[in-house]
């Protein structure tokens, strides 16, 4: 027999004589928030004829073969080595010391970069035995914001949505209503994933008070949301008070208008009976009255185309007082006689026998 041969068979004997085993029997899978604390378990049992050095190593394996496998700790020669680079200072042996069959690990302050396949190798001449842990690190829901899109108006459609700012998919909403009949509307249509509660044709039985939940496997949280369905403005009554507004402006515009003409029409009648006035004064008023500084040189009574007379003498006897005309007449001079010079109408005084002036 070659002796390579014989090498690897009495490997494989002694493998096979080892009683070396792990008993952990935990899940080979485990999902965990981020910022929390996971275990991962690892148990054995040794035998007598487990004669060899312990050496008991975490690592994280590759995630595909041109990724080499990460350290994380390591036990050998009765010591913990924990100085890795790749988990530094945040994975520990769960006990002080493995050898007495627990090569557990804790690891503090997960991430998302932690997420992968971690194995548990522990050896012992002759046996050599591992174990394999799928984690998972997830960011748990971020508390979500509940809000009612568009109109909350009788008769619409209402939209209410659910949004988690934070979460690692596939998160999932759940809606239901904590107040009243604490039954969801008839005509509701949830989305699970997209976190709406679509209500079509709302009434006002859809008021109240509803809670949103956002879940993933690592954890949930809710918000709650008050929605108030307001009665639709009826369009009716909106055109009726429109048409009374408008109505009341014209009606106004309109008496102004009939104001401001009865005003014109009352200020010309004024005028024309002023103008018929002027009009029907007496001659001789109108006659005196058009006498003026201007044309007094006009009139030849004035401007001196008659004789004057020497002035009466003081012994002649005085005249008598002028008769005052009755009411209504016209006022006539005495001894005057009215001639006419042309167009213009002219008073011609009397004269007296001594040839004075009446």
């Amino acid at each position: 027999m070659e002796p390579n041969v014989f090498c690897c068979a009495v490997v494989l004997f002694a493998g096979m004589a080892s009683s070396l085993e792990i008993t952990s029997k935990g899940p080979g899978s485990i999902v965990v928030a981020s910022g929390q604390t996971v275990k991962l378990e690892c148990h054995f049992t040794l035998a007598p004829e487990d004669f060899g050095p312990l050496y008991i190593e975490w690592s994280l394996l590759a995630s595909d073969i041109q990724n080499e496998e990460k350290v994380v700790i390591l036990y050998s020669g009765d010591r913990a080595y924990e100085d890795y680079p790749f988990m530094k200072g945040r994975v520990h042996f769960d006990m002080a010391d493995p050898k007495n069959g627990n090569a557990s690990i804790n690891v503090t302050g997960l991430r998302l970069s932690d997420t992968g396949t971690y194995q548990c190798r522990v050896t012992k001449a002759p046996g050599v035995r591992s174990r394999k842990i799928l984690l998972t690190v997830m960011v748990k829901p971020s508390r979500p914001r509940c809000y009612a899109e568009g109109p909350t108006e009788q008769g619409k459609d209402v939209v209410l949505r659910c949004v988690c700012e934070e979460g690692t998919i596939p998160l999932r909403y759940t809606w239901e209503k904590i107040s009243d009949s604490k039954l969801l509307p008839a005509s509701a249509v949830l989305d699970a994933v997209g976190g709406t509660m679509n209500v079509r044709n709302a009434s006002t039985s859809v008021s109240g008070t509803y809670r949103c939940k956002a879940t993933n496997r690592v954890g949930n949280e809710e918000c709650i949301l008050h929605v108030d369905i307001t009665p639709s403005p009826n369009t009716a009554s909106i055109i009726i008070i429109i048409i009374i507004i408008a109505g009341a402006i014209i009606a106004v515009l309109l008496i102004l208008i009939i104001a401001i003409i009865l005003f014109c029409c009352c200020r010309a009648r004024q005028r024309k009976k002023y103008e018929r006035e002027d009009m029907s004064l007496p001659w001789s008023h109108v006659q005196m009255g058009s006498m003026t500084p201007s044309n007094l040189h006009e009139d030849p009574l004035v401007s001196g185309d008659f004789v004057h007379t020497p002035p009466v003498p003081a012994s002649h006897t005085p005249l008598a007082p002028p008769v005052l005309p009755a009411p209504g007449a016209v006022p006539r001079m005495a001894g005057l006689k009215p001639q006419s010079h042309g167009r213009h109408p002219c008073v011609i005084p009397a004269q007296n026998r001594e040839g004075s002036i009446v």
